[in-house]
């Protein structure tokens, strides 16, 4: 058996830590020893049947030797679980994050991380609409981008060994700055999930719910599936995105607004206009993501 050369810590061992364990593992094997944090003791039990990770347990003592820790909870949850643990960071240790918005974290963990320990913010754009670790798969960042927004002044060390860990899990990696991200995400990612979740509770307004939801086909399902992800997350990734995502969800609303009324005035070159705009714009954009993966 290859010695252990790096030992990596998950603290939040549902879909996103443990599909993270899983493709660590799945990548360097033994050579890297993954220890799983979690509150939810099924959830640690469920991480080390499935191979997310070697060592599991609910005592932060146990990362007073790791290298590397992902904090992968809620993130209204990481700044105050980072109090909680700075007193076992090693020196040098790294400590990045998986969290959707990276603004108001960044700000909040200035505030409480401890000298000599390097954070790299980071938010991998992948997902699913199931949750917890009985949903991970070790193939959920394969191919997909994975952001990192680094502060200027921090060690360029500490972002190549985050860029190595992450590059076992087959992303792709890209860096922006934290209020670019934040804009970017609030219009590509956070608004179509509030705008799933409007559609399903739209069904309530249905004046028989029940023919509504069994005549649904597959648009609609399609169209909602991010509906079902976890409310906890989205929560606070409205809380903590609030600016960008109600700006983003008043531009949307202008939209609808407009579209509602060519309907009222039966205008139909402007509804025409509106859906020939929109398909032109996602196939440039399906074509420039073809060109992208190329």
């Amino acid at each position: 058996m290859k010695p252990v050369t790096r030992q990596i810590a998950i603290i939040g061992m549902g879909l996103i830590g443990g599909s993270l364990g899983l493709a660590i593992k799945a990548s360097q094997g033994a050579k890297v020893e993954v220890i799983g944090i979690d509150t939810n003791q099924a959830s640690l039990a469920k991480a080390k049947q499935i191979g997310a990770a070697d060592i599991v347990g609910s005592d932060y003592k146990a990362i007073s030797t790791a290298d590397m820790i992902f904090m992968c909870t809620p993130v209204l949850q990481i700044s105050v679980i980072i109090k909680e643990i700075a007193p076992y960071l090693k020196q040098g240790a790294i400590l990045t994050d998986t969290g959707s918005t990276k603004t108001y974290l960044m700000e909040q963990i200035a505030a409480v991380l401890p000298k000599g320990v390097h954070f790299i913010p980071g938010h991998p754009m992948a997902g699913r609409e199931k949750s917890g670790i009985e949903a991970s798969v070790k193939s959920l960042f394969h191919d997909k981008w994975y952001i990192l927004t680094p502060s200027q002044d921090v060690d360029l060390r500490a972002i190549q060994d985050v860029r190595q860990v992450i590059s076992w899990t087959g992303a792709k990696i890209t860096e922006m700055n934290a209020a670019e991200h934040d804009w970017c995400t609030a219009i590509i990612s956070h608004v179509p999930h509030i705008g799933a979740a409007a559609l399903v509770n739209l069904l309530k307004y249905s004046k028989d719910q029940d023919s509504s939801i069994k005549l649904a086909g597959g648009g609609f399902r399609d169209t909602t599936r991010i509906a079902s992800s976890n409310a906890d997350m989205w929560a606070d990734i409205c809380i903590t995105n609030a600016d960008c995502i109600a700006d983003s969800l008043d531009k949307f609303s202008q939209i609808i607004n407009e579209v509602a009324a060519s309907i009222r005035q039966g205008d139909r070159n402007n509804i025409h206009h509106f859906f020939v705009v929109a398909k032109e714009r996602r196939d440039r954009l399906l074509l420039l993501e073809q060109q992208v993966n190329e």
